[in-house]
């Protein structure tokens, strides 16, 4: 079977847009769609199983149907994709579809579920929005006949290892970023971000990682297939919590669709709710924490910040229109203490704003927990154009230095949004590895350094990228003047001697 391209898929999704444009709004439809993908997606793996024991048995049905109970999730028959499309010209769509997701639900227990709460609960595709009966079962039908098409043909035989849901949503939210994406405050993480930070915080089998504004989940699980890749091993567990519902409803069905069985994402704001809690009420510790957390968050929780019952801003309460420290504050917070190592995104504001958060970089510093700052390459995110970086935390330092590197001029250029090469991220990972001064990239500076600069962290401050210009050889210039002059004159005489051939005075 001919395998599919990531890019064919997101060309027959984008075109699935057209079943909704004009009737509601992209942030809404979006969620819509990758719903239906997920449905697509799982009916697609469960159809491909059964027809390989099929072949394997012949045509013995209750057989392959025992087999069946054996996979790791359950789709019952009338709530397959299949099911839903030969239905599809009959009245009552959204009501069927509806059913549909609520049998999966309920025949999986606790993987589409989390204290209570449905991943699907927040999404109905029998709603009004999307108009009166007749115009939301032609809607709906158009959908099912979208999906329905051969590039969204997403058997395992056809997709092999591709990200598809994740993926997919990110060339979504990159489409939809002045919409839905955007105006909500989310900020999504590139992929070869999450291969770096992966990289850089190197996950070890028997590691438990956290992710506390985890998104649709892709950092997290990129972590764990690095401990799959380096270490021949599925022995970790991964832990999240995001704030927006939608948002975690796809968290859940990423970690489904790969098999991640050992996760638990919670739904909530980390900040003013924080849910991985321990037996004792008290804040869960993590090998690894990372996260891409909204730049710069207004209205982050400021006004319960100074009595939290964690002590997590004991180090000082960051601005009221700034939530970036305290999503740092809160990661050094859930580090374990021996092995606890993070990576966090960060505006390039965090590395040099003075007042409360001047203080909060300064005790941070002086606590020897920062290990190194990268700053990045501009428009690498969907939905801001501006550079970011990312810093590295470490609970337990051999030494008191702190390594910059400065990346931001090594970058694969595309049309509207920048990358980061295989290259470029192996330089980051060796450099950072080595922890050594390379000129016009990076420098190991140690604390009396930064204490000099009075704990800015600026990069510039400490890597010098400045390129000398070539000294000019006055003499050399004078003489291919010179020379310019002497063919000049020769041209000015050549074009009078040609017009006065031609009778010109």
């Amino acid at each position: 079977m001919t395998t599919i391209s990531q890019d064919s898929i997101n060309k027959a999704l984008w075109n699935a847009c057209d079943t909704f444009r004009g009737t509601i709004n992209a942030g809404t439809y979006q969620d819509f769609l990758l719903t239906m993908l997920f449905l697509k997606y799982i009916s697609d793996v469960w159809q491909d199983h059964y027809d390989q024991y099929a072949e394997q048995y012949g045509d013995e049905p209750e057989l392959i149907e025992e087999m069946m109970k054996s996979e790791r999730f359950v789709l019952p028959r009338d709530a397959s994709f299949y099911a839903l499309y030969d239905r599809r010209y009959e009245p009552g769509n959204g009501e069927r579809i509806d059913q549909a997701l609520h049998a999966i639900e309920e025949a999986n227990g606790t993987k589409l579920k989390d204290a209570g709460k449905s991943v699907f609960q927040d999404i109905s595709f029998n709603t009004d929005k999307l108009g009166e009966e007749k115009q939301k079962n032609d809607i709906l039908r158009h959908l099912l006949e979208d999906f329905a098409k051969p590039e969204l043909n997403l058997k395992p035989s056809r997709v092999g290892s591709l990200d598809v849901i994740g993926n997919a949503y990110e060339y979504l939210i990159k489409h939809f970023a002045a919409s839905g994406g955007q105006k909500a405050g989310e900020f999504y993480t590139p992929p070869e971000i999450s291969d770096l930070i992966a990289e850089l915080l190197d996950p070890q089998p028997g590691d438990s990682i956290c992710d506390p504004a985890c998104g649709s989940g892709s950092l997290l699980m990129k972590c764990g297939r690095k401990v799959i890749a380096n270490h021949d091993s599925k022995e970790y567990a991964l832990f999240g919590q995001e704030a927006i519902g939608s948002t975690w409803s796809l968290a859940k069905m990423n970690m489904f669709l790969h098999g991640e069985d050992n996760h638990k994402i919670e739904w909530g704001d980390t900040i003013r709710n924080p849910k991985l809690l321990d037996k004792n009420g008290d804040l869960m510790l993590f090998d690894i924490v990372t996260a891409n957390p909204p730049f710069s968050l207004d209205k982050w929780g400021h006004d319960d910040a100074e009595n939290d019952k964690f002590s997590r801003f004991r180090r000082g309460v960051p601005p009221k229109t700034k939530g970036d420290y305290a999503f740092i504050l809160h990661m050094i917070e859930t580090l374990k203490p021996g092995s606890g190592r993070m990576g966090v995104v960060v505006p390039h504001g965090v590395l040099f704003r003075g007042s409360k958060e001047g203080k909060i970089r300064q005790q941070l510093i002086d606590e020897n927990l920062l290990d190194a700052v990268i700053g990045l390459p501009e428009k690498l995110f969907y939905g801001t154009g501006i550079p970011a970086a990312i810093l590295v935390f470490k609970k337990s330092k051999s030494d008191e230095s702190v390594l910059f590197i400065d990346a931001s001029r090594e970058f694969k250029s595309g049309k509207n949004q920048n990358q980061l090469s295989d290259d470029n991220i192996q330089k980051i990972v060796d450099t950072y590895h080595s922890r050594e001064t390379v000129d016009k990239y990076s420098y190991l500076a140690t604390l009396e350094e930064i204490q000099e600069n009075d704990y800015n962290l600026n990069i510039p401050r400490y890597v010098d990228t400045f390129e000398e210009e070539k000294e000019i050889d006055l003499m050399a210039v004078r003489a291919e003047r010179q020379k310019l002059k002497v063919e000049l004159d020769e041209l000015e005489s050549q074009m009078e001697k040609y017009l006065e051939e031609l009778g010109y005075e």
